[in-house]
């Protein structure tokens, strides 16, 4: 029986800190697509994120091209406003009402929606107190929506403890590592029903950086963020979606 997957979101849907070797980037949505493949035979899959999006073209945009997708999705998966976190100007009840935005269209839709957060970065962040703040506050919405809605399921990372060891995350310290992409994906596909081992770091994670390494990072990720908010650009600018229409996945031989 073939499934129709769609995923929205921004750069963690896209799937950024899990480069492949021949260039582009897989990411949990992928291994969702191919552990649902693995579960019923075969899948068609879209993945319509990109990384830097805001939550409102991710509620507006790539909501609406998903669910006109031709047949439509039986399944979203959407994720969104790590980017507005960061920003300032965070206006929680904006957030809801796009987010509501969502739950609403795939439920005249007929389509079933997953929402998740992504995991805890804070303690490596720079501000990540307010981050934290911020989070809380959407968590505490989207728990209200999925009791709310029948058609909705929340797969929460963010409280996951075991997500905040710094083993699951890239160099960047925002994004997951291909370890906590596999382990987003694998807590995803048991909330659609596919039963997925479930991926833990070994033990130890490594001791907090020393002056020179903690300056080599702000110089490498920190001020180039703080560029790119100085200019008004963005890490997806001129970027397109990597699976804008339906690509059939299918389960890996045995």
């Amino acid at each position: 029986m073939d499934v129709r997957y769609a995923a929205i979101g921004d750069s963690f849907t896209e799937g950024v800190g899990d480069p492949q070797p021949g260039g582009g980037v897989r990411g949990w949505a992928d291994l969702v697509a191919l552990g649902l493949a693995e579960a019923h035979g075969s899948v068609e899959y879209a993945n319509l994120a990109i990384r830097g999006r805001l939550i409102e073209p991710i509620a507006t945009v790539q909501c609406d091209a998903a669910l006109a997708l031709d047949p439509r999705p039986d399944v979203m998966t959407f994720n969104g406003s790590g980017n507005d976190m960061m920003r300032p100007g965070w206006d929680m009840a904006r957030i809801e009402a796009l987010t509501r935005r969502v739950v609403d269209r795939t439920a005249e839709a007929g389509v079933a929606l997953v929402i998740l957060s992504g995991p805890d970065p804070t303690e490596r962040l720079p501000r990540g107190r307010s981050f934290a703040e911020r989070a809380d506050e959407l968590m505490t919405t989207v728990d209200g929506l999925a009791h709310e809605y029948d058609h909705v399921t929340f797969v929460d990372n963010y409280r996951d403890p075991e997500m905040r060891r710094a083993a699951y995350w890239d160099a960047d310290r925002l994004h997951l590592n291909p370890l906590g992409h596999s382990r987003v994906a694998a807590r995803v596909l048991a909330a659609m029903g596919v039963e997925t081992d479930l991926p833990v770091a070994p033990a130890g994670d490594p001791g907090r950086p020393g002056v020179l390494a903690e300056a080599a990072y702000v110089g490498r990720y920190v001020l180039p963020w703080i560029g790119r908010r100085l200019t008004g650009r963005s890490s997806g600018d001129g970027r397109v979606p990597k699976h804008p229409t339906w690509t059939s996945v299918e389960a890996p031989a045995a």
